[in-house]
């Protein structure tokens, strides 16, 4: 399906597994429920697509997923990472600016470099993820869990963190906002 364009789509419950989405356009496809679980997202557009509850589990998933609803989704150790080999296309990264990531679990996923910006994570699940030198500013973190997570240069500027949290490495943590 590389390149297919498959704005405003009902892919409810669809099952595409390993499937290779590179490059496809989605703005505000519907994707609930979709397993897409080792599947390829490379360079995809899905702005103000709805995930929630999809298994994107060990997907590879740099794409924009601005303003995207991934509720509930399951991105257990997806990748993604920006892509630090193909920089004369500009930083091919995952970007969920200004998402709803609310109650998702990214346990053990690669967010290095990637988008968190104004986005909402309560209660989502970052155990053991990588976050180096991801742009958290603005985000709403608080509820998520954040354990063993790596979040070295991660930018927390005005972001909303519960109080006690200290995520080592992190920058601009004295300009995060606490309750």
């Amino acid at each position: 399906m590389r390149a297919a364009r498959l704005n405003h789509a009902k892919l409810t419950n669809a099952r595409l597994d390993g499937a290779v989405l590179d490059q496809v356009w989605a703005l505000g496809a519907d994707f609930s429920g979709a397993s897409l679980v080792g599947a390829s997202l490379f360079q995809a557009q899905f702005q103000k697509a709805d995930f929630r509850g999809a298994n994107l589990s060990g997907a590879r998933i740099a794409a924009d997923f601005g303003g995207a609803n991934l509720e509930g989704a399951k991105l257990r150790g997806a990748n993604g990472a920006a892509d630090e080999k193909n920089q004369s296309m500009g930083l091919m990264r995952a970007s969920f600016r200004s998402a709803d990531l609310a109650h998702a679990d990214f346990s053990g996923a690669d967010l290095s470099r990637a988008d968190l910006s104004f986005a909402h994570c309560g209660g989502a699940n970052f155990a053991g993820a990588k976050l180096r030198d991801a742009d958290a500013s603005g985000a709403d973190l608080t509820g998520a869990a954040l354990d063993g997570v790596n979040a070295t240069g991660l930018d927390l500027d005005s972001a909303r963190l519960d109080a006690g949290v200290v995520l080592a490495g992190a920058a601009n943590a004295e300009r995060a906002r606490r309750p």
